[in-house]
């Protein structure tokens, strides 16, 4: 019965083992698939035509500016709606500060109160023992303490004074800020109404160029990507890519290009390349990447 149990266990064993292996030659497999998948692509952006890689940038220009146009629609309305929520926020604080101030003052006053009636109570106090001291020592601390009562009624009465006119004062400028703080929140929800309209109105589009752009990218090379990516960073109109524009007719016939960019004029000789799409031209003064007028090809 023993041996018969071990030769089980050796050949359960021997299959667990070549099911592991099975199992590791297969993720091997899979992995230097993707691996060859990646440099076959990496390869084959690499043997892209230098007119392929500019044309697939100048495509994936044309959906980001499309993004761009999108995005300037909506214009300065969600830096507005984040002024206004922080207004808001600075608004609320200083109300409740203020509210909290007026609290404290009013809280005061009725302490002071309080005060004043427990020295009105022990005034008469010490003047029903004046009637039955012993000696002129006893009466004259008695009046003494009697005095000292009524300075403190006054000071509560002066300080209650003065409060009062801290909670006026508190007051306007509370109402001044509750007018604003509701003016604001106003604003805040025309303005997210006006925001949310146009996002609704333009959020589908936006999304489906935004896909595009991503798909335009897996078709050029990673190094170019990131080159277009920082020009676009560095642009205040987001463009990297750019074509070259003409003046007029000179007597000759020959009209000068400029950069689409800066609008400085290109020399003959770069702007053959351009043209002839042999070389990824760069602009020398603002280093945006120049492609042949489309109007002139069409023409």
């Amino acid at each position: 019965m023993s041996a018969t149990s071990t030769k089980k266990t050796k050949t359960s064993k021997k299959k667990t083992a070549t099911k592991t292996s099975a199992s590791t030659t297969t993720k091997k497999t899979t992995a230097s698939a993707k691996k060859t998948t990646t440099s076959k692509k990496a390869v084959v952006l690499k043997d892209a035509s230098i007119e392929e890689k500019l044309d697939g940038l100048f495509n994936l220009q044309k959906i980001d500016s499309e993004i761009d146009r999108i995005r300037i629609i909506r214009g300065e309305l969600p830096i507005e709606v984040e002024d206004l929520e922080d207004d808001i926020a600075q608004l609320e604080t200083r109300t409740n500060k203020i509210q909290s101030e007026i609290d404290e003052i009013d809280q005061d006053i009725s302490n002071r109160k309080i005060a004043s009636k427990e020295s009105d109570a022990a005034i008469l106090k010490y003047k029903e023992r004046q009637n039955n001291v012993r000696n002129n020592r006893e009466y004259e601390s008695l009046t003494k303490e009697i005095e000292f009562q009524e300075l403190e009624i006054k000071l509560n009465e002066k300080r209650t004074k003065e409060g009062k006119i801290k909670i006026e004062n508190k007051k306007e400028i509370f109402n001044e800020a509750k007018e604003r703080l509701e003016s604001k929140k106003s604003d805040l929800e025309t303005k997210k109404a006006e925001l949310d309209s146009i996002i609704s109105a333009t959020q589908k589009d936006e999304n489906k160029l935004l896909k595009a752009s991503k798909e335009a990218k897996k078709s050029i090379e990673d190094r170019l990507v990131i080159a277009y990516d920082r020009l676009r960073d560095n642009s205040k109109n987001g463009l990297a890519v750019v074509e070259l524009i003409y003046g007029a007719k000179l007597n000759s016939g020959h009209r000068h290009a400029s950069c689409g960019g800066c609008f400085n004029k290109i020399p003959p000789q770069r702007e053959l390349d351009i043209v002839t799409k042999k070389k990824i031209i760069i602009c020398e003064h603002c280093g945006k990447v120049l492609i042949p007028s489309q109007v002139e090809i069409e023409d």
